[in-house]
């Protein structure tokens, strides 16, 4: 057994990675009395986490190469005494040979054995053992030669299954390397660059060619997997609303027929006991919008960005279950808690320009910030007035979950919520994210994962350099001549 499945106290937990997620993980460990050693790069010398923790340690100039320096976290692990590692999401959380690391440092790594993660990181292997679960999965290539041997049969593929077919990265995740081709002439463009994304962010260019659905539901499983073989569930999430294969919205519950999601229960634990699964994980499905047909699209081994629709759905806490999980102790969660009632929607607020394709505007500083509240929001964040967003790194400022009794109060609150929230200096995603939740087919859930390009309407929005004019005015008026300036 490798010493992350021996039941044993865990004290102190190093967390490998940065931003909001580093914070979550280190606000339950605290809860849990479990100290908590951050690490950082020094473009987030000034982070919000690296405030929080018991201690904080510079481990590099950065970026981002410290943050995947394997020998070197472990290396800070020891020196800090810290006995366990959490990846958290990103970076090196579904890198098998991370995992491989700790059994062999004699740290727990919370997360899923270093096998696991190696054969589900891999697509095809993934499919495999969703076929083996009798899931249905849709017709897909094996990995494909490099060179012009690939493109042929690639070119195969989609002479015997039609166009349009999709490209993937046999390692990917997070919406890289995966491009669509709608014929010949765009397959060999595609499968060209699908492999460079994948060998930048992978260091594996393998791909494979897998039969396209239009506008299909992206739905996905919250499971928990103890050493003991125990899986269960904590209901579904939508996650439709993406651009570029990179989620923006996600709902929980998914609004299916509940023989549907009973289904999708069903799958995503045989997909899980097959694989030998241990700790949190989502089993991801792509669901016809009329039939509710449904098949396989992979397994990810770690916490997802959009855990906390989850959380608030069930009340359960994802990361203490994963420490609990590492520690060696078998799921208490007994089926009665998980009742599902009720709504909640994340919303991701990213400095970027939706205007501008959803380019990044980082270098900024936050010159104000004013967050929201109320009755059923939920913020997870980093930022604070006077800080400088790197350019380093990912996007993400603030995720905002909202929680109602159903859908129609929940958006109400959601929309609500984002029409108090106020960040001025770098463009944001707020505005884009106010002008869906006015959108009628959002209102009425009804969206797939092609809400983005057939609802340009969501694009219509305030100017929010005009805004930020507003709210100049805002701050300097008295209480009593003041018009909010986002209520419209």
């Amino acid at each position: 057994m490798s010493v992350n499945r021996m039941k044993r106290k865990i004290r102190r937990i190093l967390i490998a990675n940065r931003g909001e997620i580093a914070l979550r993980i280190l606000r339950t460990a605290k809860e849990m009395g479990i100290e908590s050693v951050v690490v950082y790069e020094k473009p987030d010398s000034d982070a919000y986490y690296t405030r929080m923790a018991e201690k904080a340690v510079l481990i590099g100039n950065g970026p981002r190469q410290d943050y995947l320096d394997i020998d070197k976290l472990i290396w800070f692990a020891r020196k800090t005494g810290a006995d366990a590692i959490h990846p958290g999401y990103g970076f090196l959380a579904e890198n098998p040979d991370f995992a491989e690391a700790c059994e062999k440092a004699s740290v727990i790594f919370i997360g899923p054995p270093a096998g696991v993660i190696r054969s589900l990181g891999d697509k095809v292997t993934a499919r495999e053992i969703a076929r083996r679960s009798g899931i249905p999965i849709l017709p897909g290539s094996p990995d494909l030669p490099a060179g012009d041997r690939g493109l042929e049969e690639a070119k195969a593929f989609a002479k015997e299954h039609g166009y349009p077919i999709m490209v993937k990265a046999t390692a990917g995740g997070g919406g890289r390397g995966i491009r669509r081709a709608e014929n010949d002439k765009e397959l060999i463009s595609q499968l060209r660059r699908a492999r460079a994304e994948a060998k930048s962010a992978f260091k594996n260019d393998n791909v494979y060619v897998e039969r396209c659905i239009d506008a299909p539901r992206h739905i996905e499983i919250q499971i928990l997997a103890d050493e003991r073989g125990n899986v269960i569930h904590l209901g579904s999430r939508d996650c439709s609303i993406q651009r570029r294969h990179q989620k923006l919205v996600e709902v929980a519950p998914a609004d299916l027929p509940a023989e549907v999601l009973k289904e999708l229960y069903t799958a995503a634990i045989r997909a899980a006991q097959e694989a030998g699964y241990v700790s949190a994980g989502t089993v991801e499905f792509l669901v016809d919008p009329v039939s509710h047909q449904f098949w396989f699209l992979e397994i990810n081994t770690r916490l997802q960005v959009e855990h906390t629709v989850t959380e608030e759905l069930v009340n359960i806490d994802l990361v203490r279950e994963q420490i609990r999980i590492a520690e060696g102790h078998v799921l208490d969660i007994p089926p009665d808690r998980i009742c599902l009632l009720g709504k909640a929607i994340q919303v991701r607020i990213n400095a970027e320009d939706p205007w501008n394709e959803f380019a990044p505007d980082g270098g900024k500083t936050i010159d104000l910030y004013l967050p929201t509240g109320g009755p059923g929001i939920r913020l997870d964040g980093i930022v604070f007035q006077g800080y400088r967003i790197p350019l380093e790194y990912d996007s993400l400022l603030v995720k905002m979950t909202a929680r109602g009794y159903d859908w129609e109060q929940t958006v109400q609150r959601l929309q609500r919520a984002l029409d108090y929230f106020l960040i001025a200096g770098p463009k944001t995603t707020i505005p884009f994210h106010r002008a869906i939740c006015r959108e009628p087919d959002f209102r009425a859930e009804r969206f797939d994962t092609g809400y983005i390009e057939t609802h340009p309407q969501v694009f219509e929005f305030p100017d929010p350099q005009k805004e930020l004019e507003s709210l100049r005015s805002f701050i300097s008026s008295t209480p009593t001549t003041v018009i909010f300036p986002y209520m419209y």
